[in-house]
């Protein structure tokens, strides 16, 4: 399905790679004009080059740590500074550890707080003046369906999207009378380098591998819901359905699906 996202100015969190990655690449491919932020600055000039040759739009890049405040500040200073106008902010940037919390090492847990949630919450304070003003914008944040179904292995993880969610839901309450959407993304498992850090020795990978999504039909589900008032977008369905049943009976999922749950 095409998408008029002509002349729409998108900033793109951890843009460099997986999903970041392919939604800067679908939101060119619709007209949009992405402004991608991540560490690498390589990637991101040869990103920037292939969605040129790809669809003729000059995508923008800078780079920058989240988890260093006066960067962010900085670097976000001089977006507004190139761009008059900015439209939409994708949080997307985020890391994982699957780790028994007596194994994890305080500097993983450390990291995944900065990036997942500080980080988060920092860039939509930064641009919510914007959109305030403007009325109108819309703030999409990449969080996960452990943030609904927490499982061994991944207790602090879960922890900081269980942090998104609850950040994202109030967030859309206060600022629904100001015509700026937000939009949380509950994801299963996505085929993309997430899992190199979080997962290492690949034996979640295998166990799921068959379950895993897409990265080019979450990037199309999400550009396709820009701009509209959809308060969640979930994926896969299943996995929903399975966490609307966790929340009503979670002794018995469980106790039902311990094998499923203990697979990291």
């Amino acid at each position: 399905m095409q998408i008029n996202l002509e002349g729409k100015k998108i900033v793109i969190t951890g843009a460099s790679s997986g999903i970041g990655e392919k939604l800067a690449r679908t939101i060119a491919a619709n007209g949009g004009t992405p402004i991608m932020l991540a560490r690498s600055l390589d990637k991101l000039r040869q990103l920037q080059e292939q969605i040129k040759e790809e669809t003729d739009i000059i995508a923008y890049y800078y780079k920058v740590d989240l988890t260093n405040d006066s960067e962010m500040d900085e670097v976000i200073e001089k977006v507004f500074r190139d761009h008059e106008i900015i439209d939409a902010l994708v949080n997307n940037a985020g890391s994982g550890v699957f780790q028994y919390v007596g194994e994890t090492r305080w500097e993983d847990i450390e990291v995944m707080f900065r990036l997942n949630v500080l980080a988060l919450i920092r860039m939509t304070k930064l641009f919510l003046p914007h959109f305030l003003e403007r009325k109108e914008g819309h703030i999409v944040n990449i969080a996960s369906q452990a943030g609904k179904i927490s499982t061994p292995k991944s207790a602090v993880y879960a922890s900081t999207k269980h942090a998104v969610l609850g950040f994202t839901n109030a967030l859309r309450q206060e600022v629904t009378s100001e015509n700026i959407f937000v939009t949380a993304v509950n994801l299963g498992p996505v085929r993309t380098n997430f899992f190199s850090l979080a997962d290492p020795e690949g034996n979640y990978q295998k166990s799921v591998d068959r379950y895993m999504l897409d990265p080019d039909k979450v990037a199309s589900k999400i550009t396709k819901n820009l701009f509209t008032s959809r308060r969640e977008i979930n994926l896969p369905m299943w996995m929903d359905l399975g966490s609307r049943f966790y929340q009503l009976f979670p002794s018995l999922m469980e106790r039902a699906l311990k094998k499923q749950f203990t697979k990291k």
